[in-house]
């Protein structure tokens, strides 16, 4: 039989406005136990918004943990409170892009750092694309710029290394996917069940403000 990792002891380290550390004390196969620090994340969404001429919807936006501007997809946080993935993912691509959708789908869940962090991302392909109107950004947002790239090219750019960011490199190979036949979209619906939920039932149970975590 499989062992179980029984966590026997657990430390809050930091609590920050989008993430936390804590320490978990875990039960090893061999019977001793071992800590391990987790970084906590409220889990995300990112969007490959597809138009009718088989172009993508991609951002550059500064990223002070690297210290460079990355191409991206359209995406954010799950950090309001009751808000479903799709609901969040129709927020993110208006907020970045500007953007409404008629028609959704969901192309892959990941787990971005396994080995230290919960954060999971679920990724969507979203069609049938009209403008809307943009609400005013803020800080590093406030410079984000939009490029429509042809879904080939975003692909090249992945294996040229142009495109460096995970999220954008597995959801436009999953959109690649899709266009060539190989693999459909999951609908909307599907669970997903890697979403964290550490801080969001850790906020909610001290009485955080209810409509956003961070």
């Amino acid at each position: 039989m499989a062992h179980e990792y029984t966590v026997t002891k657990s430390q809050l380290l930091v609590d920050a406005p989008i993430l936390a550390l804590r320490r978990d004390t875990v039960t090893m196969p061999t019977g001793v136990s071992a800590d391990r620090e987790i970084v906590e994340h409220l889990g995300a969404v990112a969007i490959v918004a597809l138009d009718g001429e088989g172009r993508i919807a991609m951002v550059e936006q500064y990223r002070h943990s690297v210290g460079r501007r990355l191409q991206e997809l359209p995406a954010g946080i799950l950090d309001v409170a009751g808000e479903t993935e799709l609901e969040c993912a129709k927020r993110e691509l208006r907020e970045e892009a500007g953007l409404a959708a008629g028609d959704w789908g969901v192309l892959l869940d990941l787990v971005t750092s396994p080995g230290f962090a919960e954060e999971a991302v679920r990724v969507f392909l979203a069609r049938d694309l009209s403008e809307v109107q943009r609400p005013e950004a803020e800080d590093e947002e406030a410079e984000m710029t939009l490029e429509w790239v042809d879904l080939d090219e975003a692909r090249a750019r992945v294996f040229a290394g142009a495109v460096t960011n995970s999220i954008a490199i597995a959801g436009i190979l999953a959109a690649c996917a899709v266009r060539d036949g190989v693999a459909r979209p999951l609908g909307v619906d599907t669970p997903f069940e890697l979403r964290p939920t550490s801080m969001a039932r850790r906020r909610i149970g001290h009485g955080s403000d209810l409509k956003k975590f961070s």
